[in-house]
């Protein structure tokens, strides 16, 4: 099984940068999508159609148009379908997209951007927690879970080019990090690419300022977060950097079931 995660950063944008046929070519059994920024009756899905993405799991924000919203795309149907997590302060941004696939659960996710000001930077922190709560709940009956997505936290220094001079910056604050070493302690989620690669850098997001991209200036903020007993089933993860729909890079996950 083949599981992407990609922010697109606007899912109609991407389609018209060639998403879709980049899709089939790449034989992705399972595409999830962050920041979509459209409801399914604004988007023309022929082409995922054709690429074989019969199956199309959307949960898009109320809140504002173009904001937010997740998707999940698949190949065969999944068994269950489940949008948001039951808070309403959350789920009206479109953040939170549960499919379940047999034994495995998938959480495709898009979790809050605390840069613009401190009101919001307080409403990620209430997310996270909220978030952890409800992930902990879920695991008692589901304990197979895959959690993907855009988690707007670069964990550790070796997760961004520049840690001194972010020290202060929304995505990379201590607190932000704490709680990422706490989620992966408390779920017992192993992060599949730093556990593969524990030295490796790679990046999953970059600004459009400063060329960053072509100088691989960048933050890795985007994860699969997977249950210890399914990680001797990974073949492969790995960042998609050529893949240049979005101002993220899509991540690729293998698992030999």
């Amino acid at each position: 099984m083949r599981i992407v995660t990609y922010n697109v950063n606007g899912i109609r944008a991407a389609l018209t940068k060639g998403l879709a046929s980049w899709a089939a070519q790449t034989d992705i059994d399972i595409l999830c999508l962050q920041e979509t920024k459209a409801h399914a009756d604004q988007v023309d899905t022929d082409e995922l159609i054709a690429a074989g993405y019969t199956y199309q799991q959307w949960h898009s924000a109320t809140s504002k148009k173009g904001y937010s919203g997740v998707l999940t795309l698949s190949k065969l149907p999944p068994e269950l379908t489940e949008t948001g997590f039951g808070m309403e302060d959350y789920d009206r941004e479109g953040r939170v997209l549960r499919t379940d696939f047999g034994d495995l659960t998938i959480l495709n996710c898009y979790f809050p951007n605390g840069g613009q000001g401190d009101e919001r930077q307080a409403f990620k922190y209430r997310f996270l927690d909220d978030f952890l709560a409800y992930v902990q709940r879920l695991q008692k009956d589901r304990p197979n879970l895959l959690v993907v997505g855009d988690y707007n936290i670069a964990h550790q220094e070796i997760d961004l080019h520049s840690p001194q001079t972010n020290q202060n910056s929304s995505g990379f604050l201590p607190d932000e990090r704490k709680w990422m070493t706490k989620w992966f302690a408390e779920t017992g989620l192993i992060d599949v690419y730093r556990h593969r690669h524990p030295t490796g850098q790679a990046y999953s997001w970059w600004s459009f300022r400063a060329n960053a991209r072509n100088n691989d200036k960048g933050w890795r903020i985007d994860y699969h977060s997977l249950s210890p007993g399914w990680i001797d089933k990974v073949t492969r993860v790995e960042h998609l950097k050529d893949a240049v729909h979005s101002d993220h890079c899509p991540i690729l996950l293998d698992l030999a079931l």
